[in-house]
């Protein structure tokens, strides 16, 4: 167990004596939630209907060409362009809660507590919806094709076709990254309906997408201008 000793008279100042001027060398800097930035591989069952094989578009890397001869949704939007958008439109996301379950243990009137299992809660977006829908109708495809709208059918003949992988950075002040964390395996479980009202002024349209997850890991990313491979460890 660690041992928390009283401060020695004649040593450092406690904290209750400090000024704000040690505070503000302690701490040199905060972390801001706006330097942040979303990355997401779309899964196989739209990279196969694009013609782009398993090295697809990534929805907010900067270095994405259409692919020629690319399928396109109903409003006109091939994947790659929906992608390009993709880093603008994701105004918030979160970084990952650590949950590790609790097993509790009677013994004489007593409860000793050991670590259970760990537990991924879901992922969740807010997307800043753009006039021509692109990216909102590729997340809808995604979750049509994972289960029919008509039917109770599903396209993909395995798990893996409609899971994918995403990625979250936390930036700096100075543009470096300081956090990238890596969700594996996500598939969108919900994606929120758009409110629409003759009085709603001076407003954009926008919406949640929540996803699923299997797992996330740290990601070993320290250069925010490359594409991330999401496929690999």
């Amino acid at each position: 167990m660690a041992d928390f000793k009283s401060p020695v008279q004649g040593s450092k100042p406690s904290i209750v004596d400090t000024t704000i001027t040690d505070f503000r060398a302690a701490i040199r800097d905060l972390a801001r939630p706006n330097l942040f930035q979303v990355e997401m591989a779309w899964p196989e069952i739209l990279q196969s209907s694009a013609g782009t094989g398993k090295s697809g578009a990534k929805l907010g890397s900067q270095d994405l060409q259409t692919q020629e001869g690319a399928s396109r949704d109903p409003s006109g939007n091939s994947p790659a362009e929906a992608a390009l958008t993709a880093g603008y439109l994701i105004k918030a996301a979160n970084i990952p809660a650590a949950t590790v379950g609790v097993i509790e243990v009677p013994y004489r009137g007593r409860t000793l507590k050991i670590a259970g299992d760990r537990t991924f809660e879901p992922w969740t977006i807010t997307v800043l919806n753009d006039k021509g829908f692109a990216l909102r109708s590729k997340f809808e495809e995604w979750s049509t094709k994972i289960q029919a709208l008509h039917q109770n059918l599903q396209e993909p003949r395995v798990i893996a076709e409609y899971q994918s992988d995403a990625m979250v950075r936390q930036y700096d002040r100075q543009g470096g990254v300081v956090r990238s964390y890596k969700f594996v395996g996500i598939w969108p479980s919900t994606i929120s309906a758009i409110d629409l009202a003759w009085d709603s002024n001076d407003t954009p349209e926008e919406y949640t997408v929540e996803f699923q997850v299997q797992y996330w890991t740290y990601a070993n990313d320290n250069n925010a201008g490359n594409a991330v491979s999401l496929t690999g460890g």
